[in-house]
């Protein structure tokens, strides 16, 4: 108990405080909320990818799978143009979604701040080509240069409305107008500031700017992929989880442009045939690590569905449905997860467990790597499966796991069952005597 004790203070008193103030950090928020904005593409354009490319071998003789093959090769070009103007120019919706979420959060006009955004990026990672804007960095490759121009290009206005560096307009001028007049000396600095930089870099590296910003946080990408990183992040979401602070927000949040990177390199390397290069992406952490959502507890609330207490089984019935699509927070806040040292240990395990054998499987080939991006609801059966192209094994895969969380589980429900059975027991008991003693006697 003394450890447990020396853990819930580290956590309350250090953990849970940073972790606070790192997911309200405002350039964290906007971050999270663009890469949101840009889903919806992104989950689209990864369908088309899998339309594209049938999950299906070459010779196979199956009627439906030759029709579809012949289809996809005879079509390629017209199928994937949905694929190429949506997850393949990704960084542009980032761009977009990112300096619009930071300017509104500065109470700043979100439109042309967004539009300096994507200026700013274009303008160094797409330089005109043979009249053509070339769409190398538009996908994966560019999205932490997305996020840094569209930070500089927010912080860049709000200076210079904060120290009133601005053409002004008279009041009879339309706002719409006013506001263009307003961005006129932020387009010049950007013109003067970026395009020079990316010049210079062009010059002295003969790199492009996001080509840099790529080397740099290469390391970072690279670590991400290895398993004690993807333990220390779970770890870190599941702790904040048991403080009673959403840690799959926190976490996922910073885990973000590293997902889409890694899934942006991925699809490119399925498009070429080439061998798929990074594990750690959404649908490896959706749908093998939390299955049912943080802390694996699909599981948990399967076993609430039959339990003897009352509470326990009309929470899990509840909760079941929710849990298959991903949603838990019914089992975290009503079992409750939060602040009951009880089921601690495994939701804390099971992750951890799913983790080892999911990266061990993936490393062996068992399972194939992410190269669609999925929604985060998508049942965990269905989400591992379509992540990596709508292969079978990751249906094993899941299903394994999922008696595995079971019965990491049980033992600790078990004990969980046994009290709650106790406290419902005294509570029936004690009703049973207040209604005795208020029956009135009879002759």
């Amino acid at each position: 108990m003394k450890l447990y004790d020396k853990l819930m203070n580290v956590v309350e008193n250090t953990i849970a405080p940073l972790a606070a103030k790192v997911g309200s950090q405002i350039h964290v928020r906007a971050m999270r909320d663009g890469f949101i904005t840009a889903m919806p593409f992104i989950i689209v354009g990864s369908f088309i990818l899998i339309f594209a490319f049938p999950p299906f071998a070459e010779d196979t003789t199956n009627g439906f799978g030759r029709a579809w093959l012949d289809f996809a090769t005879n079509n390629f070009d017209a199928i994937m143009m949905p694929y190429n103007m949506s997850m393949g120019i990704m960084t542009i919706f980032v761009s977009l979604g990112v300096a619009y979420s930071l300017a509104r959060a500065y109470m700043m006009d979100g439109i042309t701040c967004a539009c300096l955004s994507l200026m700013s990026f274009l303008l160094i990672c797409a330089p005109v080509t043979d009249g053509a804007l070339p769409a190398n960095h538009m996908g994966g490759t560019g999205i932490f240069t997305a996020v840094l121009t569209a930070f500089f290009a927010v912080e860049l206005v709000r200076f210079l409305q904060k120290h009133n560096i601005t053409i002004k307009m008279p009041e009879q001028v339309p706002p719409a107008i006013a506001r263009c007049f307003e961005m006129l000396i932020p387009v010049l600095i950007v013109f003067m500031t970026l395009y020079p930089l990316s010049l210079f870099v062009q010059a002295q590296s003969g790199m492009l700017i996001p080509d840099v910003v790529m080397d740099l946080f290469r390391p970072l990408v690279s670590a991400s992929n290895t398993l004690p990183a993807i333990i220390g992040a779970l770890l870190l979401s599941q702790l904040l989880w048991f403080a009673g602070i959403h840690g799959a927000a926190i976490v996922v949040g910073l885990l973000s442009p590293i997902f889409l990177t890694n899934i942006g390199a991925n699809t490119a390397a399925f498009v070429a045939g080439e061998p798929i290069p990074n594990l750690l992406t959404q649908p490896f952490w959706d749908f093998y690590i939390f299955i049912g959502g943080s802390g694996a507890t699909l599981a948990l609330a399967i076993l609430m569905v039959f339990s003897r207490s009352v509470h326990l089984r009309s929470l899990g019935r509840m909760s079941a449905v929710p849990g298959f699509f991903q949603i838990n927070e019914p089992i975290i806040f009503g079992a409750p997860i939060v602040m009951n040292p009880m089921l601690f240990v495994p939701f804390l395990l099971a992750p951890i467990v799913n983790a080892i054998i999911a990266f061990t499987a993936v490393k062996m080939g068992l399972v194939g790597m992410g190269v669609a991006t999925t929604p985060w609801t998508t049942p965990a059966i269905i989400g591992a499966s379509w992540g990596t192209g709508w292969t079978l094994a990751p249906v094993f895969l899941v299903v394994a796991l999922l008696v595995i969380d079971l019965l990491i589980y049980l033992p600790f429900f078990k004990m969980f069952e046994k009290q709650l059975l106790e406290d419902e027991k005294k509570v029936a008991d004690s009703s049973k005597e207040e209604a005795a003693e208020g029956t009135p006697a009879t002759a």
